[in-house]
């Protein structure tokens, strides 16, 4: 799986409506989060390995009305108490 987050600017006073179209419309549902600061939410996706995360981004997540600006954010690695560190195998 790969994980990535998007942070998603509204047009004014769209937010909630954005957010709840998102969670309703695109596939895998993502969880979604209203945050402050130059953007208005942030989105959280998982999807199989072989997913075009380009592709998904303008092909599904683009076609929200009232999205006017998006940035995406491709994670490495997670680390947690109950996954603990998965890091440099070679190292160990």
């Amino acid at each position: 799986m790969r994980t990535f987050f998007v942070f998603i600017k509204c047009k004014l006073g769209r937010a909630y409506d954005v957010a709840a179209n998102v969670v309703e419309n695109v596939d895998p549902c993502p969880s979604i989060f209203s945050i402050s600061g130059e953007y208005d939410l942030i989105a959280h996706f998982s999807v199989e390995n072989a997913l075009d995360i380009g592709r998904f981004v303008n092909e599904e997540l683009h076609k929200v009305p009232d999205i006017i600006d998006t940035k995406t954010i491709i994670a490495f690695n997670t680390f947690s108490k109950d996954q603990g560190f998965r890091g440099d195998e070679a190292s160990a």
